[in-house]
Formats: C-alpha cells, structure tokens, sequence
C-alpha cells in the first residue's frame, strides 16, 4: 500500500512539473492540439510590432485598407510606430501588446510583423494567458520564434504566413483565405502556375523521393538555429519539417543546417521542405557548395522524403501554413497536402 501511494505521488508529482511554464507543449503530452476560431468577415484583426518596431508612415498606412480589403477590421497595438527610451522599454512595450491582444475577447486574429528581436521576449510571455485565449496568430521570418515558441508552450495551431506589411498577390491571398476563412482542410499546395512552363518562376526539385506523413513544423532557418540549446528550440519527432531563409550566404546556410543535424533534429523528422532561399547566393563563396548543393549534401544523406523550391517565406507567392496540423509531403509529386483544417 505504501508503495502503491508513492508511486501514485510520484506520478502526481510529475505532472505536475510537466505543467509548469517553460517545458515545451509535446513534452508534456498533456493536451490536444488547440485550432483558434475561423476568421469570418466583419472580425476585428490586432496588428503588433513583436520584434524591431516599424515607424514608416507609409507602411503603417496599409494596414487599415490590407485588412479591409479581405472585411477584416484593424486594431493596431497601442505600441506600434512609437519610439521608445530603452531596450527595456521596448520589450514591455512589445510583450504589453501581444499580451492586451490575445486578452481582448473582440480580437479575433493577430498579425505580427516580422524584423528582430522576437527571441527577447519568448521567456516572458504569459503562455498560460494564450492558451486559454486561443486566436489566430500569424507572421513569418523573425516572428518564426513566436510561432514555434506559442505552438510548443502553448499547445495552439500557429500560422506561418503573410502579415499587413506583405506583398499580397492572388496566389498568396488565396491561400491566405484557404487556412484562415475555411474550416475545411486546406488540401494540396503546390507553387503557382508558371507563365514560363520551360523555366519556372518557383521550380519544385527532389531532393529525395517518397511520401511521408506527420505534424507540420517549421520556419525561418536562422530563428531556428538561433534557439536551439533553448527550452524554445524546434521539436522535430515525427513531424514534416519546412525550412525557408533569405539573403544568407551558402556557408551560413551550411553551418546552420549542420548545427541542426548534429543537434538531432533531423533524425526522427518524417520529411523535409526546403522553401524559398532569396539572394542566398548573391555573395557566392567558390570554396563551398552552391545552397543548392549544401541542401542535397546534408538532406539527400537522411533517405527521407525531401523536396526544395516551394513558395514558402520570403517571396511575394506567399503560402500560409499551420503548424501542427497533420500533413502529407509527396516527394515525387511536389506537393504538401494539409489533410485537416487548421482552424475551427
């Protein structure tokens, strides 16, 4: 009987330290995944400066008519566009406005733009609050660090997406409205059809055949790097990794593709998506490898299901992507199917 009631206190005693902020969502195992609620025309859309603030009159003109356009009606962060004294004073300021967003019961989504500094701020944020305030929360490169840092700790589907500050052209506004407008699972993505069908504006290349399954994951490539030996850093088991970087040298892209590697990460991945990787290239350097050929050297090697070249990230044909939602990669095909909805 004594041991009996040990055991069970141990138990106890171990759940409860597996709820404790700052141990990651999977970890714990202790929840399902949470899908935030559909956008519907009409719903009010919070617009925060997460990471280096943005104080252009210009850019931030367009957040109002962005918004209206898909009948989304803006509420800016009471922070965004204003200078402050302090790094100090800068960070509150930035986790004050993620923060009033997620408890604003009429803000429906949050659209965070990207810059630096995102990582700041991951060890203060009330993960608590947003869990039990679950919204639609999306952005891309630098906000890669909240997106994985809210999904993890919190449990809640994240979006990996265009912001008000995006180039928004057709392609990427449909796939815009496919993730956050429809309860329906947003299917198959693949890039836009080229005008040019003998050379391709976004060519799909396989880097390794086959299908796979699994929960998909990922972002900016250097926001991943930058975190792990973190309690922020990517859990990779069993998922589809996607990855995406812009105007990083091919030995940057090399070092930090290794450190992944060595860190484990790649070893129980189910797939791989190499994305977009803008002006990568432009500073060649002939004594390594093109990107391209750091990407087979260290992928091709893991005889997963890898593909490179789909629209995700810095690029104007934007695809929106929900983490950790079920997905199917197609290696041959070179496609990515979301086989549930994102949202609820």
């Amino acid at each position: 009987m004594k041991r009996r009631r040990f055991l069970t206190n141990l138990t106890t005693a171990v759940s409860a330290l597996l709820l404790q902020p700052g141990l990651s969502y999977s970890a714990a195992k202790r929840q399902k995944i949470i899908r935030p609620k559909a956008l519907q025309p009409g719903d009010t859309v919070g617009v925060i400066t997460p990471c280096s603030p943005v104080f252009d009159p210009n850019s931030l003109a367009e957040i109002e008519p962005t918004l209206r356009h898909f009948g989304l009606v803006a509420r800016i962060g009471k922070h965004v566009g204003k200078r402050t004294t302090s790094l100090q004073a800068d960070l509150a300021a930035r986790l004050d406005d993620l923060h009033t967003m997620f408890a604003d019961p009429e803000v429906k989504a949050i659209f965070a733009s990207g810059g630096y500094g995102a990582s700041q701020i991951l060890d203060k944020i009330d993960y608590d609050l947003i869990r039990h305030n679950p919204k639609i929360f999306i952005g891309f490169s630098d906000v890669t660090a909240l997106l994985l840092a809210i999904h993890q700790q919190a449990g809640l589907v994240t979006f990996h997406g265009p912001t008000t500050f995006s180039t928004l052209n057709e392609y990427s506004q449909d796939s815009f409205k496919r993730a956050l407008f429809s309860t329906e699972a947003i299917g198959k993505l693949t890039n836009p059809d080229p005008e040019n069908t003998f050379r391709p504006a976004h060519r799909i290349r396989t880097v390794y055949p086959g299908t796979a399954s699994g929960r998909l994951v990922g972002g900016n490539l250097s926001l991943i790097a930058a975190t792990m030996g973190t309690p922020y850093e990517i859990e990779t088991e069993d998922r589809i990794l996607f990855l995406e970087d812009v105007a990083e040298d091919n030995y940057r892209i090399d070092r930090m593709l290794t450190q992944l590697y060595l860190a484990n990460k790649f070893e129980k991945v189910k797939g791989i998506i190499w994305g977009e990787c803008r002006r990568c290239d432009d500073n060649f350097d002939t004594s390594i490898y093109s990107v391209g050929e750091v990407i087979d050297n260290i992928l091709q090697p893991l005889q997963i299901p890898v593909i490179s070249g789909l629209t995700i990230g810095h690029t104007a044909d934007k695809l929106t992507l929900p983490l950790g939602v079920l997905a199917k990669l197609d290696a041959d095909e070179g496609s990515l199917t979301i086989l549930e909805s994102a949202v609820i």
